[in-house]
């Protein structure tokens, strides 16, 4: 289900001129931009670093991230440090009005002032300014007064600032820092609730990073679950992961592959195992989950030729020759299906979008060489595609449930390209 693709994705290209691969010793300034991956959110596909312009969709239109370069019209040149300290921290733009959310101000409160002096001073004197103006948000009116945001602050905001537990230990407190703050992994690994605010902002509420879903992906738990969290990864394959998008076993896919280019592979050895400590000091959020076990009936079916189980030719005719017959696939450059589990988690979107959509790996300092796994939603149906993912979820051990044509149905909706593709098939 991949191909071989040699080119560094333009947005990475972005990342290594900005960071410098020649040079992989970061400034502190570098340090701290990598570990809150501004690049990623605040540049475009083919725009300057931080002039904004990324467009976000949310559940009530799209928004386009903001200029924060040192530009003095459109950027944020007039701002001075305690108008930054309130943007960041606060969600406050100097004019006054409050940032959407997805700017992760939540998280980023927990920033000390050291590392915020140091945030401001590197925008302010290392970032070249743009000037480019930033887009209005598609949001319509009166959805987009922006006045109701200081009552979803009072209600879903702390704003404190990390600090240390005293019965941990410091490496222990740095991972939990980065995670929490920082690196805000719980943007995208927090289940949301009613206002579409993360239900936890650290690890003392059960829901913290148990899992979240945004735009038809899931990114998944990231608690001790030996099901489909990280209670059968070890502290060496996290860190693995994080510096260069894959181990053995699995790959990063999704906007985990943007976290991976843009921000983790530049992280020090010291902050990515401080992290893959903290992650792993996390209880399952599913303690009474059961881990899977390989079973290789499966795989003795196919063999056979024996193509009687749900999704077992679709998964023959598309997927076997990279992932193989076994599920396994090749080490480093095809993840293993059996057994991952991130195939096993109970939403199936990230699974399903793969398939409509299809994937990247990282493209690191480590491994330039990316690999794609091409979109085959023009070619399949909403059917097929759910036999084809049922039959990976149910597979050589996989404990998942089935999927529905009705649930690719609705991912395929927000996939444009998928469909047009298919539109073209059937016209040629």
């Amino acid at each position: 289900m991949l191909k071989w693709n040699t080119r560094l994705t333009a947005l990475s290209l972005l990342v290594i001129s900005h960071y410098g691969l020649a040079n992989p010793v970061l400034t502190k300034g570098q340090e701290l931009v990598a570990a809150g991956d501004c690049v990623a959110c605040h540049t475009a596909p083919g725009g300057k670093n931080f002039a904004g312009g990324l467009k976000m969709s949310t559940p009530i239109g799209a928004i386009y991230s903001t200029n924060i370069t040192p530009d003095k019209e459109y950027g944020i040149g007039n701002y001075t440090y305690d108008d930054f300290v309130k943007a960041v921290r606060g969600g406050i733009a100097k004019d006054g009005h409050h940032l959407y959310p997805a700017m992760p101000y939540i998280s980023f409160s927990k920033i000390t002032d050291a590392d915020i002096k140091v945030l401001y001073e590197y925008f302010m004197h290392s970032v070249p300014a743009v000037a480019q103006k930033n887009r209005d948000s598609d949001i319509p009116w009166p959805l987009s007064m922006r006045w109701p945001l200081a009552i979803w602050n009072q209600l879903f905001y702390d704003g404190k600032i990390y600090q240390n537990d005293p019965h941990q230990s410091p490496q222990w407190n740095r991972g939990a820092y980065l995670v929490q703050g920082l690196a805000h992994c719980g943007t995208c690994h927090t289940p949301r609730g009613i206002g579409f605010q993360e239900k936890a902002l650290d690890q003392q509420n059960p829901a913290y990073l148990t899992g979240g879903t945004l735009e038809g992906w899931h990114a998944p738990d990231l608690t001790g679950n030996v099901k489909d969290g990280l209670g059968r990864w070890s502290t060496s394959q996290l860190v693995e992961f994080l510096k260069t998008g894959r181990t053995e076993q699995s790959a990063a896919f999704g906007s985990m592959t943007d976290v991976i280019e843009h921000s983790t592979q530049y992280l020090s050895q010291q902050d990515l195992t401080a992290i893959a400590l903290y992650l792993k000091s996390l209880k399952p959020a599913n303690d009474k989950a059961v881990a899977p076990k390989e079973d290789g009936s499966t795989s003795i079916a196919l063999l056979k030729g024996d193509l009687s189980q749900r999704g077992a030719r679709e998964y023959m005719d598309n997927c076997s020759s990279c992932h193989r017959i076994d599920g396994k696939g090749y080490a480093k450059t095809f993840p293993s299906l059996a057994l991952n589990s991130a195939v096993l988690s109970d939403d199936p979107s990230s699974l399903i979008s793969v398939v409509l959509k299809g994937s990247k790996m990282a493209v690191t300092q480590d491994a330039i060489t990316g690999l794609t796994m091409p979109d085959f939603g023009w070619r399949l149906t909403n059917q097929q595609v759910a036999d084809v993912v049922t039959f990976i979820r149910q597979s050589w051990g996989n404990n998942a449930s089935a999927v529905t044509a009705a649930q690719v149905k609705k991912l395929r909706n927000k996939d444009s390209t998928s469909e047009r593709k298919q539109e073209d098939n059937k016209l040629h």
